[in-house]
């Protein structure tokens, strides 16, 4: 079920303390240790998947669902005013454990996290050319 050198294995097995905010037969979240923001947590399968290709849709979907759980918590209790979802999948994505996971990153008016500043600075326009060059490459079925 684990890999024996997985910080989030070592994590769900209870071989590393953390702080659980929720835990199912599928998944955890717990707090990050190194947050964006104050309530930053991450959910986590408890099977190990390197990579989003390679996990199983169910439990794909079990983990999109528990992000969104906690992400309403948040909202609806008044933690924070949006959220964020995150997921780096692959190294040049800059993954950094490579055992699957979603960042759940509360937001905040004036929390100085500056994601849309980000976005627009790397963005780049496309022409209709480049669309119809991109659409049929990535289009699937």
């Amino acid at each position: 079920m684990g890999n024996d050198d997985c910080l989030f294995c070592k994590i769900v097995a209870g071989e590393i303390s953390s702080t659980r905010l929720y835990d199912d037969s599928d998944v955890i979240v717990i707090l990050d240790v190194n947050p964006i923001s104050r309530g930053h947590s991450l959910v986590i399968p408890k099977h190990h998947y390197e990579y989003l290709e390679s996990v199983d849709p169910r439990v794909f979907g079990r983990v999109a669902e528990v992000a969104r759980s906690l992400s309403s918590h948040m909202i609806e209790t008044g933690f924070c005013e949006g959220t964020n979802l995150f997921l780096s999948n692959h190294k040049v994505a800059n993954q950094s454990v490579f055992h699957l996971h979603m960042h759940v990153i509360p937001r905040r008016a004036k929390d100085n996290v500056n994601l849309a500043g980000w976005w627009k600075e790397l963005s780049q326009g496309l022409s209709s050319s480049d669309v119809k060059d991109l659409a049929s490459k990535l289009s699937f079925e």
